[in-house]
């Protein structure tokens, strides 16, 4: 009987020490958060992409209009900002003269470089992927499709255009022929 009554107490005990958390109020653990838009909102934002320390890396800009390809590849062409720059982002994209043409259509997008691709890969081939990447982000967000957009490349002198997508990490990498 002692025993069971120790053991009752025991018990009682244990169930009554909680979780060994104790009780607090209220913690603050900084600013709310950001970044995400509200639904319903009518804010358009351009993601292009620049070089930084550690290759490509994507930055996000508010646009007054949903970004076309086209317009995304002339705010890349201007370059990064003052605060992408002050982030250590830089270009890798030459100046083009004739600047860059582009045109989606059916979850694609061709890009007519006025230069040939030895032009644009002096540089380790950053300026190519920033192009690439930049043109199939605004037309996977203009097409409200997948990221996976193929990217149909027209260079200068060559009438054939080669195929390829941006992977998540700012890779460029061809598309298999069907």
């Amino acid at each position: 009987m002692k025993r069971r009554l120790t053991c009752l107490v025991a018990v009682v005990g244990v169930l009554s020490a909680g979780c060994g958390i104790g009780s607090t109020g209220p913690v603050r653990a900084g600013a709310p958060a950001s970044g995400l838009r509200e639904p319903g909102s009518s804010h358009h934002y351009a993601r292009l992409y620049f070089v930084g320390p550690y290759g490509i890396q994507a930055v996000t800009r508010e646009v007054d209009a949903p970004p076309t390809p086209q317009k995304a590849l002339d705010l890349l062409l201007r370059g990064p900002d003052a605060a992408e720059r002050a982030r250590g982002l830089s270009t890798e994209v030459p100046p083009l003269d004739g600047g860059l043409v582009a045109q989606g259509a059916d979850g694609a997008v061709d890009v007519r470089l006025p230069v040939t691709v030895a032009n644009m890969t002096r540089g380790g081939g950053l300026g190519l992927s920033q192009v690439i990447c930049t043109a199939a982000g605004a037309q996977a967000s203009d097409s409200g499709r997948s990221p996976e957009v193929d990217v149909r490349v027209y260079e200068e002198g060559y009438e054939t255009p080669w195929t390829v997508r941006c992977d998540a990490a700012g890779d460029v990498v061809p598309v298999p022929a069907p």
